[in-house]
């Protein structure tokens, strides 16, 4: 190494050719074994949600439902469960599913269980966390339910904090 290259490093971002340039480029394995098709949402605006069903956010899922229910006909939220926190996520792809059905109701799309932080970042996590992808922001998921809003042409809008609320003005405002 130069002392030159030591004063002024490569900075340029690492870039994985991989990643898809949209989110509606992304097909991932639901909780149910399907797909989950993100060219099917385009007009939509689409909330992205890690999920944990033992953790203190859990009760999320009763707004994130009703937030669906009401908003559906302009929204898709797609949850993707994960174990990256305090182990809240034990169970496996089944477990979960009735659990999102049995306790919350869930009807609105849930992708097989990932990693959202890590080596094993899910590539939709690497694109939504990072602006060399996303063309936003960068950010970290810092605890599960941490939100992602796409607008209806597939831009990232803006990323919560998993203690905002799905039903929070900050989100329903929008939403409209």
């Amino acid at each position: 190494m130069s002392f030159l290259s030591f004063l002024f490093p490569n900075n340029k971002p690492k870039f994985d050719e991989n990643i898809p340039v949209s989110v509606y480029q992304f097909k991932v394995a639901a909780l149910d074994g399907n797909e989950i098709d993100f060219s099917t949402f385009k007009g939509k605006k689409i909330l992205i949600v890690n999920t944990a069903s033992k953790c203190g956010f859990t009760k999320q899922y009763a707004e994130l439902e009703e937030l669906f229910e009401s908003h559906k006909e302009r929204l898709v939220i797609v949850g993707f469960p994960a174990n990256n926190f305090m182990r809240q996520e034990p169970g496996d792809n089944e477990q979960i599913a009735i659990f999102c059905k049995n306790k919350y109701g869930i009807t609105f799309p849930m992708a097989a269980k990932i990693s959202v932080k890590g080596k094993n970042m899910a590539p939709i996590y690497q694109w939504l966390t990072n602006k060399n992808y996303n063309r936003v922001s960068n950010s970290k998921v810092k605890w599960n339910f941490q939100k992602y809003l796409i607008d209806e042409q597939g831009n990232l809008i803006k990323h919560f904090n998993p203690g905002t609320r799905p039903l929070s003005d900050e989100i329903v405002e929008l939403l409209k």
